[in-house]
């Protein structure tokens, strides 16, 4: 069964509006075109498994929080239903759209685009032939449409617009309110905000102001259109706001200035005040803002990275933070008004604050430039990723969250691994440093350098993370260092290229390091450093690893080869061309097509799969390959992105985009000399950052299997995305019989013969059926079950329980299997460790997340018994000392009636 996406790690906000789900625990959050949700709860983040054709620049979602309609850059949608997580229509708005929102009432949106607004009916709960049903068009705005915010009751909608004119339109047919347009700003408008069950309303444009606009009228006070067979007033301007009655729907045109005579027993707004923000300061350049009307609450962002936070309509400041050096494009406030959320595409920041308390509850952003590397750790919990940007970030698999960043390296990071024991991670960067990180204490502990600064472009540490080799750059030097003294051991000379890939044999003390020289050098760490081997290549080396297991290695060259060597005997085993499988894209740019290009074109990262049958490979395309490395053929290829906003996504340039001088992308906008065509120098990476419009290309720069064998990871120019096997329904049966059936086994379960039960269910091999039969069997017929099972199946229930301990609730009931198995098949299972080493390091996996989590509600249920008996006891003590001075009292009392 191949691997499905399964998540996006390494981004967490790109651009678009942010918005909370109805329960205000979640946060829907575009990156690039797809969309992630934060479970602020849990403390978990999802990715659904559906993208758009470009990135995601809207998002609208319903009131009760089922659907969600997705907007790209060129104006196609995605209807989703977020409870399914599946596209359910798609529609094509043809223009670029600006902002979407759902009625209150869930029955319509509203679509701006250009200077025009769009009323849909919103797709109900039955199956309907078309989803997207135009209702009206509305005409008033004379330049671009920013915003929408509608009425609580779903009567009206007012839209902002970039002329600092705001309109406020019906959405059904009022007689005395079918337009309105409101002015007062001397800058766009940025957003505006209806009052909580009133038609009051604010207004905020960009220049930091807020116009307060009061209505006469209620919401009650809006009158039906008669209808059209009565008689029509003589006095009205029915010729200027006629509804013409169209295919695409009913059209209202708005005037900006009308007459006193179409003024007359209509609704009539007036401004009560105006207030300015940052009076004092000079960045009064507003860029964000969000309100919530059960609270009265306004946030505002600016561009500087402030935000404001007041309480209208007196415009008090409740306070005001800088949360970043970026602009704030979007924020969000959740229903309950306690979570406000901020989005910067600058840097790609995501925050959650918590206002009332003045603390985070969520603080992420992802690499600001494209990540270079990855490693899982050994037993698959967390990842780590090394960027151009110089950080290093630890990733918890499980939640998609990083938890820790180090920022110690002053150029890009282009190499990171953990060491064997998984506390450790080590880091390479240009800066001409190695440094170790401890996940213990979160510090820097370690940092080796050169006696001369060199470039760092590889690393590698061997199994048992005391020896340290990096590879350099510039000087054709690998740098040997002890981890334990943090000392340079040795300085291995001979290559006579940069060194572009180093690889420890994980059974061997031995390292194979590539370089550009076509050689490959292998190197006896416990024999004096003295080089074992070398291959000679026909072309540049750009990686090399080991197989698992150590016996074979594979290497990577310039000619779009992947070799396989047997290192112990220096001798070829086989050989892949993966060149036409990469598939290159051709860049908007490019002079040459892609097949030309293609030719140049090879694999820049490699790995073996857990068990050593296949390798993954990835290069300078979409595409990441998979090979049998017994059979050398593709098995299959994961295109890792459909994102067309990146460059060299498409084979053929689109003819579209085709002048008579060349492509439209060679001509820059308001570019400088040379008639305004720029032309990037070769090998220019991310694209030209002095260019207007650059796009970055698309690209894999490392691949990783995770060592559970479960999944995989790549890092591409979208981020870091994670495959993992799927879960759902597959038959996928395992030497079966006629007699296996669902109903033998359950007969046979009732008869209560429980090991032939559970080979059964193993035969059919459905998840459901293998957890009811294991869960029916009593904990104390474990240990006589575990010994009579036949060796095949002990292999395929460990598997079993490793993946039910991620899902179910028996902990104790699970563990006692595990424990079982473990203790009786445990000489046998040695024999096969190479073998079972993936199955075994995922059961760890999902044991040691329960203990985490375990121990740490322990710790807090002993602390508060402690806190308990401590307060008991100091209770006790004092209606002791209570008790002992009324009795002194009593005997002082007696005694003085004696006296007397």
């Amino acid at each position: 069964v191949p691997p499905q996406f399964s998540g996006l790690l390494g981004t967490v906000y790109r651009r678009g509006n942010l918005s909370f789900t109805r329960d205000g625990n979640s946060l829907v959050s575009p990156v690039g075109n797809r969309i992630s949700v934060f479970d602020l709860k849990n403390n978990k983040c999802e990715t659904l498994p559906l993208a758009t054709r470009l990135n995601i620049v809207c998002v609208g979602l319903s009131p009760d929080g089922s659907l969600a309609i997705l907007i790209d850059e060129e104006g196609a949608a995605l209807l989703v239903s977020l409870i399914g997580k599946c596209v359910i229509h798609q529609f094509y708005f043809h223009k670029p759209v600006h902002s979407v929102s759902f009625s209150p009432d869930g029955k319509k949106f509203v679509v701006t685009k250009d200077n025009l607004a769009y009323l849909y009916h919103a797709p109900g709960k039955k199956r309907e032939f078309n989803a997207f049903v135009l209702d009206k068009t509305y005409y008033g705005p004379y330049d671009e449409t920013t915003c929408i915010d509608w009425t609580d009751d779903s009567k009206c909608f007012a839209v902002g617009s970039k002329d600092m004119s705001t309109w406020v339109f019906g959405a059904e047919r009022w007689a005395n309110l079918i337009y309105y347009s409101l002015g007062g700003h001397k800058d766009v408008i940025v957003a505006c905000f209806f009052e909580e069950n009133s038609l009051d309303l604010y207004t905020i444009s960009q220049d930091a102001a807020l116009c307060v606009w009061q209505c006469d009228t209620g919401l009650d006070g809006l009158k039906p259109m008669p209808p059209k067979g009565a008689a029509k007033e003589k006095n009205t301007a029915e010729d200027d706001e006629e509804l013409l009655e169209e295919p695409k729907g009913e059209e209202i045109h708005g005037k900006a200035d009308p007459s006193e005579q179409e003024k007359r027993n209509k609704v009539k707004y007036s401004r009560v005040a105006k207030y300015f923000f940052n009076k004092e300061g000079d960045f009064n350049n507003l860029t964000a803002a969000a309100y919530h009307k059960k609270t009265h609450l306004l946030v505002t962002g600016f561009a500087s990275g402030i935000f404001h936070l007041h309480e209208l309509p007196d415009f008090n400041l409740i306070h005001s933070l800088s949360i970043s050096d970026q602009r704030i494009a979007s924020i969000s406030i959740n229903c309950t008004g306690d979570w406000i959320a901020f989005g910067c595409s600058g840097l790609g920041q995501l925050l959650v604050w918590e206002w009332q308390s003045e603390s985070y509850v969520l603080k992420q952003q992802g690499h600001f430039n494209s990540m270079v590397s990855l490693a899982f750790s050994p037993d698959g919990q967390y990842i780590v990723t090394g960027g151009e940007d110089g950080k290093v970030k630890v990733w918890n698999t499980s939640s998609s969250f990083c938890f820790v960043t180090f920022t110690e390296h002053n150029s890009g990071v282009t190499a990171v691994t953990f060491t064997s024991t998984g506390y450790v991670i080590l880091s390479a960067s240009l800066d001409g440093t190695v440094r170790a990180f401890d996940l213990h204490r979160y510090r820097n502990f370690r940092t080796f350098t050169s006696p001369r600064p060199s470039q760092f472009s590889c690393l590698a540490v061997d199994s048992s993370g005391e020896i340290v080799a990096a590879g350099s750059q510039d000087s054709f030097e690998i740098f040997i260092w002890s981890m334990q003294s943090g000392r340079l051991l040795d300085v291995l000379a001979g290559h006579e290229g940069p060194i572009s890939s180093l690889s420890f044999n994980p059974m061997k003390c031995v390292l194979a390091s590539a370089s550009w020289d076509k050689t490959v050098k292998l190197w006896d760490m416990l024999d004096s450093w003295r080089t074992k081997e070398t291959l000679l290549m026909n072309s540049d080396v750009l990686v090399v690893a080991f197989r698992p297991d150590g016996r074979e290695l594979a290497v990577a060259a310039l000619n779009g080869q992947i070799t396989f060597w047997d290192h112990e005997n220096a001798v070829q085993t086989g050989s892949i061309e993966g060149r036409h499988d990469l598939q290159m894209g051709r860049k908007e740019l490019d002079k040459i097509t892609a097949k030309q290009a293609a030719k140049g074109k090879s694999f820049t990262t490699l790995c073996y799969s857990a068990d050593g049958q296949s390798i993954l490979a990835g290069g300078l395309s979409k595409f990441v390959c998979i090979y049998n490395i017994k059979e050398q053929i593709l098995m299959k290829k994961f295109e890792i992105s459909c994102n067309y906003s990146l460059d060299a996504m498409e084979e053929y340039l689109d003819r579209r985009k085709m002048t008579e001088f060349g492509s439209m992308a060679l001509i820059d906008e308001g570019g400088g000399g040379d008639d305004g065509v720029a032309i990037p120098l070769p090998g220019v990476k991310r694209g030209d950052m002095s260019y207007r419009h650059f796009k970055p290309e698309i690209r894999v720069t490392c691949v990783r299997f995770c060592p559970t064998g479960r999944s995989w990871a790549a890092t591409s120019t979208e981020g870091l995305l994670l495959y993992s096997l799927d879960s759902g329904l597959i038959f996928d049966p395992f030497e079966l019989d006629i007699d296996v059936t669902p109903s033998n086994i359950h007969k046979t379960l009732s008869q209560k013969e429980y090991t032939m039960a559970i080979v059964m269910a193993f035969k059919l091999n459905e998840k459901k059926l293998i957890q009811e039969v294991v869960e029916a069997v009593p904990s104390n017929e474990v240990d006589v079950i575990c010994s009579s099972l036949p060796d095949l199946y002990v292999e395929k229930l460990l598997e079993f329980l490793a993946s039910a301990f991620e899902t179910s609730c028996h902990l104790e009931f699970y563990l006692i299997w595990a424990h079982k198995l473990l203790m009786l098949h445990g000489q046998k299972l040695k024999t096969r460790s190479v073998k079972l080493l993936p199955v075994i390091q995922f059961l760890q996996k999902s044991i040691q997340r329960h203990f985490e989590d375990v121990s740490k509600l322990c710790e807090w249920n002993i602390y508060n018994i402690k806190y308990a008996l401590a307060i008991s006891q100091q209770r006790g003590m004092k209606r002791a000392a209570e008790e002992e001075a009324s009795v002194g009292e009593e005997e002082s009392d007696s005694d003085s009636d004696y006296l007397m």
